[in-house]
């Protein structure tokens, strides 16, 4: 059985055990987590699964397209954007198709794979401020490789945070234009009420965060860090933000929690634009009309929505909870 453990497997193994619990790379605290910047190109994937597994047998792969410093941004592209992953997972697993997707249409892309923690064997897992000060180091190298004054951020699941938590908490709106949140936290999820059932535990939650990851309990609704990055508001001036969520999320529940509050936030529901495609979490970053909305969220102007097909309910669900257990 591998080890690899993505978002997926993490609750579904919280479902399982529910009766059991009734600063910038190199500047980090001791023990804390570590980040690292892919070089390898994979190829172009089309589906999570077929993502992940090739990520867990090519470790350090970056995806197509991303992280070629000799890039420049162009009159039409002025802004590098940089991707930002989800829970137990890299830049690769969740970035094989957006990644491409982005380069082609003309935009310098970068990824950083951040928040591995100590002892753990994937990325996304450790404390999430630590990995936004990560970010934001990240953030000052690609601008000083670029001769880009902003950047853009796109985050998927957890990077969303991490993205938000490094604009809001860390001074990082003087440098970012833009943040787009796809399937975002931003408010926690409930995972289908464990959390707020282990909530009530004394000691669950500290058993939940030995058993998954500390990243993992930080995205539970009602979080000491979601109060901190959401207070006094989830937005500060001189960023657009935009939210992409489902409402069929199988992680964020509700799936409203995507949601920023704030006035001047953008948030989209795939269902409100597309109601025949019932992508959920897993699927998001490899359909490709959510592929086209998060185009179409950097650059309104010139991208438009994509096509609407039908997606059937809970499509790469099984292949996902393959990959990653078997």
């Amino acid at each position: 059985m591998r080890t690899h453990r993505t978002v997926g497997a993490a609750v579904v193994g919280a479902l399982c055990s529910l009766a059991l619990v009734a600063g910038p790379a190199g500047a980090q605290p001791a023990g804390s987590s570590t980040a690292f910047v892919p070089s390898t190109p994979g190829p172009v994937v089309r589906t999570h699964a077929e993502a992940a597994e090739y990520a867990e047998t090519h470790r350090g792969a970056a995806p197509a397209g991303a992280n070629d410093f000799t890039c420049r941004p162009s009159s039409e592209h002025p802004k590098p954007v940089i991707l930002a992953h989800g829970t137990d997972s890299n830049s690769y697993s969740d970035f094989a198709a957006l990644a491409p997707l982005l380069a082609e249409s003309g935009w310098c892309v970068f990824v950083l794979d951040y928040g591995l923690a100590a002892g753990d064997e994937e990325y996304g897992t450790g404390d999430i401020r630590v990995s936004a000060a990560q970010l934001g180091g990240f953030v000052d190298t690609v601008r000083s490789a670029t001769g880009a004054d902003e950047v853009d951020l796109v985050g998927y699941s957890q990077g969303a945070t991490v993205a938000r938590y490094y604009i809001n908490e860390l001074g990082g709106a003087e440098f970012v234009d833009r943040w787009v949140g796809v399937a975002s936290p931003s408010y926690g999820g409930t995972f289908y009420g464990l959390g707020a059932a282990a909530a009530l535990v004394p000691g669950a939650l500290e058993i939940a965060q030995e058993s998954f990851s500390e990243a993992l309990v930080q995205q539970l609704e009602g979080s000491e860090l979601l109060a901190e990055v959401n207070t006094p508001t989830d937005t500060v001036p001189g960023v657009q933000y935009t939210t992409i969520g489902t409402n069929v999320d199988e992680v964020i529940q509700p799936p409203g929690n995507v949601a920023l509050r704030s006035g001047g936030a953008l948030n989209y529901v795939i269902q409100e634009l597309c109601p025949q495609n019932l992508t959920g979490h897993f699927n998001m970053v490899y359909d490709p009309f959510a592929l086209s909305l998060i185009r179409h969220a950097l650059d309104p102007d010139r991208y438009g929505l994509g096509e609407c097909v039908p997606v059937a309910l809970g499509t790469g669900i099984p292949e996902m909870i393959i990959q990653s257990n078997f």
